[in-house]
């Protein structure tokens, strides 16, 4: 496309959702790059999600007039950071669309100054920026796009040569960071910024996206970080990760005490919300911190020791039931929880859980069942997550069958479940952690949608086989001749003016026009509080909603 000139908005929606496709198909060789700043594997999936949440928000745009393009790329990607590496890309992100949103038209020196805003900005972010990273070639790529576009030619050849840049400045990558060139690799979330530049030619000029950076088919960075002593992470254990409701005034204390309890901090934001990541061994002071300058809220807490050494094994007990263990040998108490559904179990394991025995509505576990998974991870304190009503008499009999002191969090709910983890501290025994265990789960008002498979008297009425229902802790609440009607009578019941988020998680039975439509009528409805959407893949229960 020699005649291509300037990008328009649609192309740039085109980049980012190139670039998505790209991140997710070169997700497992950037994760095997992953090495800087702990070797724990998940750069290439953080990067990806954040992209994820990007697109998401730009196809909620394209159904929703009055909601600018550019809105929609800063909010999904703040909302979406994970990771040092998303968080840092968030942030590039964010400062593409702002400069994008003001330039009169997005040609060689519009894309040059969003390049030179993206890498001030991903500087910016970062308390101790490090050379060797995905702020060198940002940084880099930049001043070459700054100095070409003095010169006469097409964005084609200008994105051909800042590719080619990014490339070069990849590959000297382990000149910069030792432990790359110890490893034998280059820096990960350098090759994702690559694909990034990539996405651009792509659109420009229908140029296929190459591989991220030149991997040797036989390269094993397991046995080269083991070789190294790079198979363990630093001093520093856990990564928290939150979002922080504050002045921007006071953004600077709070990113002055975080410098004293950690590393790898990354803040981002603004307009009072921000995304906070730190690698630390104090998780309490980390969250105070927030707590001193705002409103911590959706909570991340990593074990990045466990993100390395789980070792993770399906164990086939019988009937309906089945248990995942990821055993984590240097926990003082580890936590049993009973889901279902494949999304549900993965959000449970990223919350660090370290059994999942599959059970639900309908096909409750055994005493047999909870007792085999108590037994089988090494911890001798265990706090067991019910998440269900008909489950918790079961879980209580579990402690008198064992050696091992075990504890029951009165879980009702998968939400109740989630908001207990929030406050689980794995260090402590079990004890300690059932107070603040119970009182966050307490916090989060539980709301489920399922269909009815009889004619029955409720307190809210006559319910008829077949009519969906909204149910809250005390029973039926709603009745409604569709999914989407009963979320939103039993959303509208459960939301109150003080709440700040609902979390919905779809499962069988719900569909795309029914979670769009729910979402839209949140925002239309309920302004003041935050969405989360997960897919939860569970049985008889389209939506599992909770509110905080």
């Amino acid at each position: 496309m020699d005649d291509f000139h300037q990008f328009s908005d649609n192309d740039i929606k085109k980049v980012l959702f190139a670039f998505r496709d790209a991140l997710t198909a070169h997700c497992d060789v950037l994760n095997a790059l992953n090495v800087y700043p702990v070797p724990d594997g998940d750069t290439g999936t953080n990067m990806s999600l954040t992209l994820i949440s990007v697109t998401e928000e730009l196809e909620k745009e394209s159904a929703k007039k009055g909601v600018s393009q550019w809105k929609a790329i800063s909010h999904g990607s703040l909302m979406g950071a994970r990771g040092n590496s998303g968080v840092i890309l968030s942030q590039i992100l964010r400062s593409l669309s702002d400069s994008f949103s003001v330039a009169e038209e997005i040609d060689m020196k519009a894309v040059s100054e969003a390049l030179s805003a993206a890498s001030e900005a991903a500087y910016g972010s970062v308390m101790k920026p490090v050379e060797g990273t995905i702020l060198t070639v940002a940084r880099e790529v930049a001043e070459l796009a700054t100095e070409i576009t003095k010169e006469d030619m097409s964005m084609v050849s200008f994105l051909e040569k800042i590719v080619e840049e990014g490339k070069a400045s990849l590959e000297r990558t382990p000149e910069l960071l030792p432990v790359l060139k110890e490893a034998g690799v280059v820096d990960a979330g350098g090759a994702g910024y690559l694909l990034l530049l990539s996405s651009f030619l792509h659109v420009a000029d229908s140029r296929p996206i190459p591989a991220p950076a030149e991997v040797p088919t036989d390269l094993n960075v397991q046995d080269n970080m083991a070789n190294i002593g790079l198979t363990e992470v630093g001093e520093l254990r856990y990564e928290v990760m939150f979002f922080l409701e504050a002045a921007d005034k006071n953004i600077d204390k709070f990113k002055e005490e975080w410098a004293t309890l950690g590393d790898s901090i990354v803040v981002v934001g603004g307009d009072s919300l921000y995304n906070c990541h730190i690698h630390t061994d104090d998780i309490g002071g980390a969250i105070e911190a927030g707590i001193k300058q705002g409103k911590p809220n959706t909570i991340r807490v990593t074990d990045l020791h466990e993100e390395l050494g789980n070792h993770e094994e399906s164990i086939e007990i019988g009937g309906e039931s089945s248990i995942t263990i990821t055993d984590d040998k240097e926990s003082v108490t580890a936590v049993v929880a009973v889901v279902v559904g494949k999304g549900i179990h993965a959000i449970f394991d990223s919350l660090g859980v370290h059994a999942v025995v599959r059970g639900g509505q309908s096909m409750n576990p055994s005493v047999r069942d909870l007792v085999q998974a108590v037994e089988s991870i090494s911890a001798d304190h265990v706090i067991i997550l019910p998440n269900n009503k008909n489950i918790i008499p079961v879980s209580e009999q579990v402690d008198s069958q064992v050696e091992k002191r075990v504890a029951v969090i009165p879980t009702r709910s998968i939400p109740e479940g989630f908001a207990s983890l929030l406050a689980f501290d794995p260090r402590a025994d079990a004890e300690s952690n059932v107070e603040p265990m119970t009182a966050a789960a307490g916090q989060v008002l539980p709301g489920e949608i399922t269909r009815a498979v009889r004619d029955s008297e409720t307190s809210a009425g006559k319910v008829k086989e077949g009519d969906w229902i909204g149910l809250d802790r005390n029973g039926v609440c709603v009745i409604a001749d569709s999914v989407s009607e009963a979320s939103i009578g039993l959303l509208d019941g459960l939301i109150g003016s003080d709440h700040e988020l609902v979390t919905v998680i779809a499962g069988e039975g719900s569909n795309d026009d029914s979670t769009i439509g729910i979402s839209e009528w949140l925002q239309d409805k309920k302004p003041h509080v935050e969405v989360e959407i997960h897919d939860g893949g569970q049985p008889l229960y389209p939506y599992y909603f909770g509110v905080e």
